[in-house]
């Protein structure tokens, strides 16, 4: 298996550098025009290396539903100007400063820091400073009668954070104020001058437009004929986004490139390739042009420029979960690890360049998409990123070597998918299964979990042709009526109550994650098979916050027992 990544040298991690230079130069808002612009650069630039690729189209209007997402608003910003205790900002330092969707507004007034419920009886007639749960406490500030809404984001530093509001229409009855964020330096400082007793004024301005419409872009290509192995990236975040997400969006057109060259018709796969709006586009994509018989598997890629020294980044590869088994994840771990090989331990052995490691399914991007809808999908992630979602995410901060290994890796993966031998593909396939199963063996018996390992070794013999596994025999115990990402933004525009309910429980990120892939369970296992399985996966769960979600789902019809 080697041999595939030797082939994969012909990447080249300076033409990934260039293109992440010319996305970043975009204020990539989802509803925004500059999101469009992109799109058409990616456009253009595979046309130049020879790629048919099409625009697909659908809107943002801030009514349209995606699924389960109800689209934001169109909007663009236009100008923004913050000006406070003897500061003064404006969009040409950063676009961030305008939290993304804010509606125009240009006032002055008192600051007042709120961090306590009682707070909210002072803010009416003053601008509200606060450092978390931004579109709620946004949506208090307005019912409150604040004028204007300052945020800033903990960990940040000196950087101004990206917040997006992803206001809808039905938001924009009671959202009015303008809102802007400040650096958590800047913050910290007027929240001390506060707790002394001083007044401070703040004149904010935000020139935004909010329009009727807009175009949701996606970018397609294809190299070759179904089945595919299917690589995506999302191109949106705001100027610069450099590591999120321009270097996944800049990844997947040097991989386009090479691929082209690689591909012919001894392929048992061929290659497609989708730049979405994250989740969004996603979604829309899903909803109206995939034909998902055609997929193999998925490759997301989203952050893959992150480098060690400066962002404190560690090389992730997220595994499809477990109800999604592939040997794709093993594959993607093993040219990982290879391709982060560098010099020798005393014993001869291996060292890794870089810190490297496989973990089990997380969410987050748009590899969740895919996985919902019955696709395997893994991702490789820099993670975590000092400079995540704020004005300091910019390409000097972006590692070539972690480029390199990362696209080198992802090549080989789909090399050794497409043109391995079959016997090679077996032997890794039983190699991967027995380390699969041992790690997951560690800490607990496995009931449940080996017969979707063997279910999911003979999905991947249908496609690779290794004659393994078998296919599950199972009652499943619920239906998931309204397939997508369960968001409770979007549940709170179906019902306020039942959505801020959700939002407690799924307030922690595991239960996010546990709850997805219960559903995806859930529809080919029965209800104590489910729960089984997801302790063999992640280990102790709180079952009572999962069926009080459930619950919630079951209510508004988005499942069914």
């Amino acid at each position: 298996m080697r041999e595939f990544l030797k082939e994969s040298d012909v990447f080249d991690a300076e033409n990934v550098i260039n293109y992440i230079g010319e996305i970043s130069k975009f204020h990539r808002i989802q509803g925004s025009k500059e999101l469009v612009e992109a799109a058409r650069y990616i456009l253009e630039e595979l046309r130049i290396n020879g790629i048919k690729a099409e625009l697909l189209e659908e809107v943002y209007d801030g009514e349209k539903w995606h699924l389960t997402l109800a689209s934001p608003i169109p909007w663009d910003l236009v100008y923004g100007e913050i000006k406070i205790d003897k500061e003064q900002i404006t969009t040409s330092k950063t676009p961030l400063i305008v939290m993304a969707h804010s509606p125009p507004g240009d006032v002055e007034g008192e600051v007042i820091a709120v961090d306590k419920e009682e707070d909210w009886k002072e803010v009416k007639g003053k601008v509200v400073l606060i450092g978390e749960k931004w579109y709620e406490n946004y949506k208090k500030a307005n019912e409150n009668g604040a004028i204007g809404f300052i945020a800033y984001k903990k960990g940040t530093g000196k950087a101004f954070p990206y917040i997006g509001l992803f206001l809808t229409k039905n938001d924009l009855k009671w959202a009015k104020i303008p809102a802007v964020t400040l650096s958590e330096k800047i913050a910290n400082k007027i929240i001390q001058k506060l707790k002394k007793g001083e007044k401070i004024k703040v004149k904010l301005k935000v020139e935004s437009v909010i329009s009727e419409k807009q175009t949701l872009p996606l970018v397609y290509a294809k190299i070759g004929s179904p089945p595919y192995i299917l690589f995506t990236a999302h191109m949106c975040h705001p100027k610069p986004g450099a590591n999120d997400n321009a270097s996944g969006a800049a990844m997947l057109i040097e991989l386009a490139r090479v691929l082209k060259e690689f591909y012919n018709n001894s392929f048992r796969f061929g290659f497609a390739f989708l730049w979405i709006p994250e989740h969004y586009g996603t979604q829309a994509f899903i909803e109206n042009w995939a034909r998902l018989e055609e997929y193999y598997a998925v490759i997301n890629l989203d952050m893959v420029g992150g480098s060690e020294d400066r962002s404190g980044s560690t090389i992730m590869i997220i595994k499809t979960p477990l109800s999604r088994f592939s040997i794709i994840s093993g594959l993607l771990e093993y040219f990982i690890n290879l391709a982060n090989s560098e010099g020798e331990s005393f014993g001869g052995s291996p060292l890794p360049k870089m810190k490297a490691k496989s973990y089990p399914y997380e969410m987050g991007s748009d590899h969740d998409v895919f996985n919902i809808f019955g696709i395997p999908s893994v991702m490789p992630i820099t993670w975590p990123d000092k400079f995540y979602h704020s004005s300091e995410d910019s390409i000097e901060k972006i590692s070539k070597e972690i480029l390199e290994i990362i696209g080198k890796a992802v090549l080989a993966t789909s090399l050794a998918l497409s043109k391995g031998e079959i016997n090679q593909l077996k032997r890794f396939a039983r190699a991967y299964t027995m380390k699969y199963l041992g790690e997951l063996n560690m800490e607990k018996d496995l009931e449940v979990a080996e017969k979707l390992v063997m279910n999911g070794l003979n999905r991947d013999s249908d496609f690779l042709g290794i004659n393994l596994g078998h296919e599950l025999k199972s009652t499943p115990w619920l239906k998931w009526q309204r397939k997508g990402i369960i968001s409770t933004r979007s549940i709170r525009q179906l019902d306020e109550k039942k959505g801020t309910e959700l939002a407690k429980i799924l307030e922690d990120r595991k239960i996010g994650i546990l709850l997805h892939e219960l559903l995806m369970l859930g529809e080919m296992l029965s209800e104590e098979e489910t729960y089984n399985v997801l302790k063999e996966e992640f280990g102790e769960i709180d079952r009572e916050k999962l069926e009080k979600a459930l619950e919630i789902l079951k209510s508004l019809d988005i499942v069914s027992f």
